[in-house]
């Protein structure tokens, strides 16, 4: 039984009308990932105490279990939590009327963002420290040090990391058929349900997500060229 070409064709715009939601939560992941990566980042570099122990247990966490196990535990917990609080409190409404995709804004932040604070703890430290004592001792703040001189060069390192991060983030939001989110694979998997053409599906899936990957890492090795600028020699 050879492949069913128009069916190829039609699945392909079904999965295709997928890609702003994988993008929605790729977007938001990441405004909430990136600062919150890099001030974990800089937790565990100045030996906070608690913070520092609690980024490196969550790292490990996130790291050491599948993407899939973090969502059961997030989309099977966080309702049972919310329902506790609802009835303690007497509010009036239903956590299963919840949008799934509250939830994977949720899982999709955390696991990028103890991702992203080894990116950046490695990418600081590539920036001398004497930038900064220079940069406090010429008059600016801190925060004008961090924003006009560190980040900008802790940028250009981190790019590649964070492209990959990003290109990895967009992959993993084919998971979210577990969350009964209308996602690319989930519409190509309800096209294909009718007449068993899940091969036909699967190459759909694959071609969407090699063309959308493909025109992120494009974008960011456009970025990159532009940050260069930035990038100190060192002698």
């Amino acid at each position: 039984m050879g492949i069913d070409v128009p069916f190829l064709i039609d699945t392909f715009f079904i999965a295709l009308s997928g890609v702003p939601v994988a993008l929605l939560i790729t977007i938001v992941a990441l405004f909430i990932s990136l600062p919150l990566g890099f001030l974990l980042a800089l937790t565990r570099l100045n030996q906070l105490p608690i913070l520092n122990q609690f980024s490196r247990v969550y790292v490990s966490f996130v790291r050491g279990t599948p993407v899939i196990v973090q969502i059961f535990i997030i989309y099977n917990s966080v309702p049972l939590l919310l329902a506790r609080i609802f009835e303690k409190y007497d509010i009036q409404s239903s956590v299963y009327d919840i949008n799934p995709i509250w939830y994977a804004f949720i899982v999709f932040s955390l696991n990028t963002t103890a991702i992203l604070i080894e990116v950046f703890r490695s990418a600081i430290n590539t920036v001398s420290k004497g930038q900064l004592e220079a940069a406090l001792s010429v008059g600016l703040t801190q925060p004008q040090a961090f924003r006009r001189i560190i980040i900008p060069q802790t940028l250009v390192v981190a790019l590649p990391n964070i492209c990959t991060a990003t290109v990895n983030l967009i992959k993993a939001t084919s998971l979210g058929y577990a969350m009964s989110l209308h996602e690319i694979t989930l519409k190509a998997q309800v096209a294909a349900n009718v007449g068993y053409n899940y091969v036909e599906a699967y190459i759909d899936i694959f071609l969407v997500y090699l063309i959308l990957c493909s025109v992120v890492e494009y974008l960011f090795k456009w970025y990159e060229k532009r940050l260069t600028k930035y990038k100190i020699v060192s002698v």
